[in-house]
């Protein structure tokens, strides 16, 4: 399986609904307390934007509602894959991405046989506080390495001008939120990332 270099997360379909025409093909919608009903129709309403463009979307934590509402992708951080039932996951043909931030949670990401691995924080992050020190490129290298031919996935602290190092050292996809959604002008950055990230799309398809 091959993930697009670009990896935009965002927190509603009306982010979507502004960048995924721009060219995105793989985002994440990641929402955080929101009633079930209100999740549903989000997800329903990003999903219809992102078939209608070719775009792979990701659900975050809600696997449920995923394959409920026919859905491409779950991600799972740690404590979910506690609770998720992959065997049901797995059942609806959904895809599964899994974070890891150290060696014990790759082992453990490992064992329920995902679909692409996420590492991070590559570098500090503004979008929450976390117990995690910045991983480093070196990190991304290793995990590279212990991983083989699944996808891995960089986040944590990305910006155009840090996109070459995470690739050159092992990153399949680079994840970002903030240097996107805060910007002035979201519409313009997108199209930056997917300019900056092209070759390495071109590449996969030579």
């Amino acid at each position: 399986m091959k993930l697009d270099p670009f990896y935009l997360i965002v927190d509603s379909a009306d982010w979507i609904e502004r960048l995924v025409p721009v060219g995105v093909k793989l985002v994440q919608l990641r929402i955080k307390d929101r009633s079930m009903a209100a999740l549903r129709q989000e997800i329903r309403s990003a999903r219809a934007i992102c078939v209608q463009h070719r775009c792979q979307l990701i659900v975050n934590d809600y696997w449920q509602l995923a394959i409920e509402e026919g859905c491409d992708f779950v991600h799972l951080g740690q404590e979910d894959l506690e609770t998720a039932d992959l065997a049901a996951i797995r059942a609806a043909g959904v895809k599964l991405g899994l974070s890891t931030h150290d060696a014990v949670e790759l082992q453990t990401a490992l064992v329920a046989r995902p679909d692409y691995v996420a590492l991070g924080p590559v570098y500090a992050t503004i979008l929450k506080e976390m117990k995690w020190a910045p991983q480093g490129l070196e990190r991304l290298r290793g995990w590279k390495e212990r991983i083989g031919d699944l996808p891995l996935v960089a986040i944590g602290g990305l910006n155009v001008e840090r996109i070459e190092g995470v690739f050159v050292h092992g990153a399949d996809s680079a994840a970002v939120v903030t240097d996107i959604t805060r910007n002035a002008d979201p519409e313009a950055r997108t199209r930056q990332w997917l300019a900056v990230t092209e070759p390495w799309r071109s590449s996969r398809k030579a």
